[in-house]
């Protein structure tokens, strides 16, 4: 009998959704765990408008580089869902496209799988886990936040928080036939890194690290794993790290060409020597300032998109 064929895996995906902020300000129940996220100051309006105008900017700066992008509108009592952080779509060995749903920390940003959402993407993959029962027991995975996926050779990278439960990643792992590779981490006010998408980004020819922020009981297992993908590492300080350079994506064009998206801030902590590595592998670095989404949603640029496989 012959057995189907395998195709290769991709590490970019070119297609993205990207939710549109209808009430963006800071979510007060995100911040004992997001060390990054300031309190809203007393006109939240204004916040909003400039979130919102944030958000257009780097939306059309990636389709204007020849990505596709879907935008879905967000509800108003989601303060959060500018971060699509509860679903992953993945490509499998057979060629089929699947869906998974995660569980989230927090009460208010359990909503945000909402049924409009869910049925745009079930249109187009077959839901194959829906691990959000999880919350019942205020365990949470947050989705490629989480799990920083190497779709190529298989492994999730994940720094251990409350956002990332280990038993859940491992039972996430066996399913998709992934190694699991947890470490801890701590930040500039000595707490964990709230998300993995937040310290490292895996291209296709390189990877973006914050070994520094890595405790020193984790940092050589986690290189010497991160060193056997063959990729070449650029390594991020901490202070790199908070203006958010760990938070940026690989994304791939209509025409074949990879693009790195990241937001204004980390572009301009980058060294140009760095930046050179970057222009070895990608054609263009796309990138935005998104100072309102950072300091009032503590997160920037790859948080916004949920990649469409």
């Amino acid at each position: 009998m012959n057995q189907p064929k395998k195709l290769p895996l991709s590490q970019s995906a070119d297609h993205i959704w990207m939710t549109e902020p209808v009430n963006f300000h800071c979510n007060i129940q995100t911040m004992a765990t997001n060390t990054y996220q300031s309190p809203d100051p007393s006109d939240i309006s204004a916040v909003q408008r400039a979130a919102h105008a944030e958000f257009l900017t780097l939306r059309d700066k990636v389709v204007a580089a020849g990505v596709t992008v879907t935008t879905v509108l967000g509800h108003a009592d989601s303060p959060d869902d500018i971060f699509p952080n509860w679903a992953s779509t993945h490509v499998l060995e057979d060629g089929s496209r699947g869906l998974i749903y995660y569980p989230m920390l927090n009460e208010n940003r359990r909503i945000e799988r909402r049924p409009y959402m869910k049925d745009i993407l079930e249109r187009q993959y077959k839901v194959i886990a829906d691990l959000s029962d999880a919350e019942q027991n205020n365990i949470a995975l947050e989705s490629t936040s989480a799990l920083w996926m190497d779709r190529v050779h298989k492994i999730a990278y994940s720094a251990l928080s409350l956002r990332s439960d280990t038993k859940l990643a491992q039972k996430w792992c066996d399913l998709m036939g992934y190694e699991y590779v947890p470490f801890n981490t701590r930040n500039h006010v000595g707490k964990p890194v709230y998300h993995t998408d937040v310290m490292m980004s895996v291209g296709t020819e390189f990877i973006i690290v914050c070994f520094e922020c890595i405790l020193e009981e984790d940092r050589e297992r986690v290189r010497a794993k991160i060193t056997e993908s063959g990729r070449e590492i650029v390594e991020i300080t901490m202070d790199q790290l908070r203006e958010f350079c760990g938070n940026s994506l690989e994304l791939t064009a209509r025409d074949g060409t990879k693009k790195l998206v990241m937001s204004g801030s980390a572009y301009r902590a980058y060294t140009d020597t760095q930046k050179k590595v970057f222009l070895k592998y990608v054609t263009e670095i796309i990138h935005a300032d998104l100072p309102t989404i950072q300091t009032y949603g503590g997160g920037a640029a790859r948080c916004m998109i949920l990649e469409m496989f």
